[in-house]
C-alpha cells in the first residue's frame, strides 16, 4: 500500500477509536475529493456541501468499519460520499408512476367495456407521442410520467433550460391537438 493510502488507513483507524485530532486530518486530506465527487453527483455547490458534512458524520460514525487490505481507504471513502449524493438524488426524485395512473386510469378497478376504452385511450395517447419527434416524445415522457424536473431534462438532452421549456409546451399543443381529432 503507497505511503499516502497508508497514511489515510491510519488516519481511518484512530478515527474508529473516535481520536479527534485523527478526523480532523482525515478531513484536511480527503475532503476536497469526496467533494468533488459530491458535487458532480449532485451538481448543486450548496447541496454538495451539505452533503459532503453528511458524509463525514457517517465517516466518524462507521470509521470501524473499515478493514485495511480490503479496499483502497480513499476508495472506501469515495464510495461512502457517491452512495450519499446518490441517495440524495433518488430522494429528491418523485417515483415514476405508470401510464395507468398518469391517465387516472385503474384498470382493476373497471368493467371489461371500461377497460377496452381505457386501452383504446392508451393507444391514442401512445399514436400522439410518436408523432412527435423521439427526442421531444421522451422529454414529454420524462417530465409528465417519470417526473423528471426541467432542469434534469436540459442536462439529459443536452440543450438549454429555455430549449426544453419550448419543447414540452410545443409538444403539448401538438399532443391536445392530435388528442381532439
Amino acid at each position: 500500500m503507497p505511503a499516502a493510502s497508508q497514511d489515510i488507513a491510519d488516519l481511518i483507524a484512530r478515527t474508529a477509536l473516535k481520536d479527534r485530532t485523527a478526523f480532523r486530518t482525515l478531513y484536511d486530506r480527503t475532503s476536497a475529493k469526496l467533494f468533488g465527487v459530491t458535487l458532480r453527483i449532485l451538481k448543486d455547490r450548496a447541496e454538495a456541501e451539505e452533503a459532503l458534512q453528511e458524509v463525514y458524520v457517517k465517516v466518524w460514525q462507521r470509521a470501524d468499519r473499515y478493514t485495511a487490505g480490503h479496499f483502497s481507504p480513499i476508495s472506501w471513502l469515495v464510495a461512502i460520499a457517491r452512495n450519499h449524493a446518490l441517495d440524495i438524488l433518488r430522494a429528491r426524485r418523485p417515483r415514476a408512476e405508470d401510464i395507468d395512473q398518469a391517465l387516472d386510469i385503474a384498470d382493476r378497478d373497471l368493467n371489461p367495456e371500461q377497460y377496452t376504452l381505457a386501452r383504446d385511450e392508451r393507444g391514442r395517447i401512445e399514436l400522439c407521442l410518436s408523432q412527435l419527434e423521439p427526442d421531444r416524445a421522451l422529454a414529454v415522457r420524462g417530465a409528465y410520467l417519470d417526473g423528471f424536473s426541467y432542469e434534469e431534462l436540459a442536462r439529459r438532452h443536452a440543450v438549454n433550460l429555455n430549449t426544453m421549456r419550448t419543447w414540452l409546451r410545443r409538444s403539448l399543443l401538438k399532443l391536445r391537438e392530435c388528442l381532439t381529432q
